[in-house]
């Protein structure tokens, strides 16, 4: 309940759009630990930094309440640029996209525009041996977001196209359970979006317990897992579930946050187990950022503390 109350007090405040003038005005060099610049060459060179560590990168461009066709049509061609981009420099492209930035819940010839650009977004990626993880967003989009992810599998494949569950969810076990017969690519992760007591936990010894039986039940299921934390305890829980149970360290890999747990992401990579780190960038950062800022205190604390020395 702290956590939450914790969450739901930063992002409120981050809300504020005295708050936002300042730390956009103040914060990009802060932000930088968290986005790995604001264009496309500065992703790419965030992606190659981290492969020579033994690394692997998961791109994200940041962008957030994007109102009018035009733009999401927009949006779509920046990530297919990423694409491009990516596999011009040799890099197999991994990237994640949130549907209702391409589109999603604006119909546009008779069909939803999100599901029209990601399939032009995963028919490129498939092109080039890449992936598309179609990020989960706030309760209201889980459906739809499913049901489209479930499609673009049938039409691309579950090997360029994944999605991500929240263990706060309630309903996420049932909703792991109903894609079981995909064996799909998902990404677990805790939540990061502001819930209501109704569809989510709200302390955190109920999400962590959530999350493991999910991860439990995914690498149960033989389906491929990517463990998206940087809880230390789940890590070391997980380690021992896949030794006991025979699991291979090819069925699964840990994720984690870009600038969070350097040390830990590199520790894992020399024991052998593939690891990836969600790499966002762009100029539309600073939602990403408030979010990081409420996941934890000691956040919260880095960007105060670097913003009275700015």
């Amino acid at each position: 309940m702290i956590d939450q109350l914790y969450r739901k007090a930063v992002l409120t405040v981050a809300e504020r759009k005295p708050v936002e003038n300042l730390v956009r005005a103040r914060g990009w060099g802060l932000a930088q630990r968290f986005v790995a610049g604001e264009n496309i060459p500065s992703a790419l060179k965030a992606v190659k930094e981290l492969q020579a560590e033994g690394i692997l990168g998961n791109l994200d461009l940041l962008g957030e309440f994007i109102e009018s066709p035009e733009q999401c049509n927009q949006f779509a061609q920046n990530v297919l640029d990423l694409l491009d981009a990516a596999h011009a420099e040799g890099i197999i492209p991994y990237v994640s996209i949130k549907l209702s930035s391409v589109g999603q819940g604006k119909t546009v010839g008779g069909e939803d525009l999100g599901l029209t650009n990601a399939r032009r977004i995963v028919g490129k990626a498939r092109g080039y041996g890449g992936f598309v993880c179609l990020d989960m967003e706030d309760h209201p989009r889980v459906d739809q977001t499913l049901a489209q992810f479930r499609q673009l599998t049938g039409e691309f494949g579950g090997q360029h196209v994944g999605t991500v569950l929240q263990s706060y969810l309630y309903r996420t076990e049932a909703d792991r359970d109903s894609l079981g017969d995909l064996r799909p690519n998902l990404r677990i992760v805790k939540g990061a979006y502001l819930e209501p007591e109704t569809v989510a936990f709200m302390d955190k010894a109920d999400v962590d317990a959530a999350y493991r039986r999910l991860v439990y039940a995914h690498l149960g299921a033989g389906s491929y897992t990517n463990v998206a934390t940087h809880d230390e305890s789940i890590i070391h829980d997980v380690k021992h579930f896949v030794l006991a149970h025979g699991i291979s360290k090819d069925a699964f890999e840990f994720q984690m946050l870009y600038g969070i747990r350097r040390d830990l992401q590199k520790s894992l990579a020399q024991e052998g187990y593939r690891v990836r780190a969600y790499i966002p960038y762009g100029r539309d950062w600073y939602a990403y950022f408030s979010r990081r800022i409420a996941e934890t205190p000691r956040n919260a604390m880095f960007v105060v503390r670097g913003m009275l020395k700015g």
